[in-house]
């Protein structure tokens, strides 16, 4: 076919709410009661074929509830990890041989049946094994993956769109060729939308990919893979293997035709892969896309012209949505003493009224932590904050895993703004005040610009425009992600596109034209018309 196609103008999926009576809350509650009743094989999927891993097994469970098993996977070996490369390789030309269309028609409509009849699954899904809320599962697993599907339709097809000038008897043209090689994608456990965007992404653009998802996420991974394949993706395009990875990263970075790397997780595991390619970078075909986001200790900075409920309501927000496992999270606050003598108290009050228990009570503010080894370094971070003379836990400060990995919504005073407590990230719902002097607005803002290595997300509140453009203007290089007069989390496909740098990552900003453009290889066109036929100058006459 030979039609200059249009794509379907992208909308950001509606959020739809749960509340009681409503047919959505119904339907999830049934299929949260179907998908808990059975556990499951989380198989691997190598070239359209689905088989368990050869290495040891390990269980997924719910987070809130860890005595009840979902599924379990095999380990990947680096033999299902050498299948899984050659899948890839072997589905390479016939993918890339498809046109724009074919490929992004697969991803349309594997956004109207995430939206539609899957839609209930995958949320319940997520919140079986990643523990969270009704609300937080429907923004990230149905709405915000069903955005990332539908706008790289988008971007891709702009980025096709745009072509270079040609002169008097030249046409030129540009060919987005996907990378040579497959893409090792690697996703966490705390975003389904990030697991099902990170190996799509690159597919989209004509590009093969292994994918290997966080385990603890892996239930809900393991049904994205079969809604992919409802919408049609070819076999071996993109190739789910399970486990703890290492044995696939051995397999992938060893690999000539490793084009690229697709990853969100820890800032040691992506320095780990970066100077695993930087080692081998000899021995590959090309040199491999890196991308990566990181993770963040993000900042909420108060001026004293900040209103009080709106700050109140992006730190409780902010840092206790999912537990504070948002890589966007809101783990440190800035707030000057004139508004902290009117906000303590509420704040405090607020922050010990959230509930918290089994997700699939839909009356529960928050879950549980995600395993074991979160609750463990949660821990030992409360029982830090009990004994530092520098510290006060002013709200929660505690820990149960006799049911579930639960920890309480935490609120730390620290004296000592360079204290771990706002330079480190923990990753869970613990919040860290620095209270300081109204006129020192200015001191503060110097000092928490780089306390931290990370530069993810942030937040001012004020109402004062001055101490905006200030703020704003100071803290430019701090966060990739800046809000105003809101909580620094919750960024939304096509409107504020995702990433920060430093040790948060290589900021290609995910849900944006920025990150697609990294999954192709351009190459230039130009045809002369009517050629030159003598190789002589009229200077030489």
């Amino acid at each position: 076919m030979d039609a200059v196609t249009n794509v379907p103008t992208p909308q950001n999926e509606p959020v739809l709410s749960y509340a009681p009576g409503t047919p959505e809350r119904a339907e999830l509650q049934a299929k949260l009661t179907e998908l808990a009743a059975e556990p499951r094989e989380l198989t691997l999927t190598i070239g359209g074929e689905q088989r368990m891993g050869g290495g040891r097994r390990i269980d997924v469970v719910q987070p809130h509830n860890h005595r009840h098993v979902l599924g379990t996977l095999g380990n990947a070996t680096q033999q299902d990890a050498t299948d899984a490369v050659e899948a890839a390789r072997q589905a390479a030309p016939g993918w890339r041989a498809l046109s724009y269309d074919d490929r992004a028609a697969v991803l349309l409509r594997a956004a109207d049946l995430l939206s539609g009849p899957w839609r209930s699954t995958l949320n319940a899904a997520t919140m079986l094994g990643q523990s969270k809320t009704a609300i937080q599962a429907e923004i990230d697993s149905a709405c915000e993956l069903a955005d990332f599907w539908r706008f790289n339709v988008q971007y891709g097809r702009d980025i096709l769109t745009e072509q270079p000038r040609s002169s008097a008897g030249v046409w030129n043209r540009m060919d987005h060729r996907p990378l040579e090689g497959f893409v090792y994608a690697i996703t966490p456990f705390n975003f389904t939308a990030i697991a099902g965007n990170l190996p799509t992404a690159p597919a989209l653009m004509g590009n093969t990919v292994v994918w290997k998802p966080a385990p603890t996420q892996s239930f809900a991974a393991h049904l994205t893979m079969r809604l992919l394949e409802e919408a049609g993706l070819p076999p071996g395009v993109i190739n789910l293997v399970t486990g703890d990875g290492l044995d696939v990263s051995e397999v992938a970075l060893a690999q000539p035709d490793l084009a690229g790397i697709h990853f969100t997780g820890s800032t040691a595991t992506f320095q780990h892969l970066w100077s695993a390619v930087g080692a081998n970078i000899a021995n590959y075909r090309g040199y491999p896309r890196i991308v990566g986001e990181t993770g963040g200790k993000d900042f909420v900075l108060a001026h004293p012209s900040a209103d009080v409920d709106t700050l109140r309501t992006a730190l409780v927000r902010g840092a206790f949505e999912f537990q504070g496992q948002k890589c966007s999270a809101a783990s440190r606050a800035y707030i000057p003493r004139s508004v902290w003598t009117r906000l303590r108290d509420d704040l405090v009050a607020e922050v010990e009224a959230l509930t918290m228990g089994d997700v699939t009570d839909l009356s529960h503010f928050m879950g549980a932590v995600i395993d074991d080894r979160s609750f463990a370094k949660l821990s030992r971070v409360l029982d830090m904050a009990r004994t530092d003379p520098t510290l006060e836990v002013i709200a929660g400060g505690t820990a149960d895993d006799s049911e579930g990995y639960f920890v309480r919504p935490t609120v730390l005073v620290g004296t000592d703004p360079e204290h771990e407590v706002f330079r480190d990230e923990y990753f869970g719902p613990v919040l860290a005040v620095h209270v300081y002097d109204d006129a020192d607005f200015e001191k503060v803002v110097r000092q928490m610009e780089s306390v931290s290595p990370y530069a993810l997300t942030g937040a001012i509140i004020a109402q004062d425009r001055a101490a905006i453009a200030y703020a704003s203007e100071q803290l430019r290089f701090a966060a990739g992600n800046f809000y105003v007069n809101d909580k620094p989390t919750g960024a939304v496909v096509g409107q504020q596109p995702f990433g920060g740098a430093r040790a948060s990552g290589t900021n290609d900003k995910a849900g944006s034209v920025l990150n697609l453009l990294r999954w192709t290889s351009p190459r230039s066109l130009k045809e002369t018309l009517v050629p030159p036929t003598t190789s002589g100058y009229p200077h030489q006459g």
